[in-house]
């Protein structure tokens, strides 16, 4: 059903993706949006080890929950900052696409425990993080990404 990378001696094993997914701070998210067009939109994010998904946070309507809405199929897009060999002016770069299903996390303990989870790759600072979750958390949508299929490889730019 997925395709498989064209090049395949640029192809990520899959601990290095998980890892990428682990250490980025953001990616683009993109959905069917209106009229069929895709609609990409960037997203911070958090990776969970134990269940395997991607857990976002946004607003509780737009065009964003409109479209997951309509179609719960998306992909998630990540890539590192990229290195330079020496001598050479093109970055090497990591990305990682990941293609899922969305869904709305219900439980508000659980999507609280997200929040908790996601505000820790950003900041230590608890008291920051527990103000936000009291004044934010009724009108925030928690969502996931379930993983059908991940992909990864390293480009050059050159």
């Amino acid at each position: 059903m997925f395709r498989e990378v064209t090049r395949a001696k640029q192809q990520l094993p899959q601990a290095e993706c998980v890892e990428i997914l682990k250490s980025e701070m953001r990616g683009v998210l993109s959905v069917l949006g209106d009229e069929g067009y895709p609609y990409g939109m960037p997203m911070n994010h958090w990776y969970c080890e134990e269940d395997g998904k991607l857990y976002f946070h946004s607003g509780m309507k737009g065009h964003r929950c409109d479209a997951m809405k309509a179609c719960d199929k998306a992909s998630f897009c990540v890539y590192d900052k990229g290195y330079r060999r020496e001598g050479e002016w093109a970055l090497n770069i990591r990305s990682v696409i990941v293609f899922g299903r969305l869904r709305v996390v219900e439980d508000e303990q659980e999507a609280m425990a997200f929040i908790r989870k996601l505000c820790a790759k950003f900041t230590d600072d608890q008291e920051y993080v527990e103000r936000e979750i009291r004044e934010a958390l009724d009108h925030t949508l928690i969502f996931s990404l379930t993983p059908e299929h991940i992909t990864g490889k390293l480009v050059n730019e050159a």
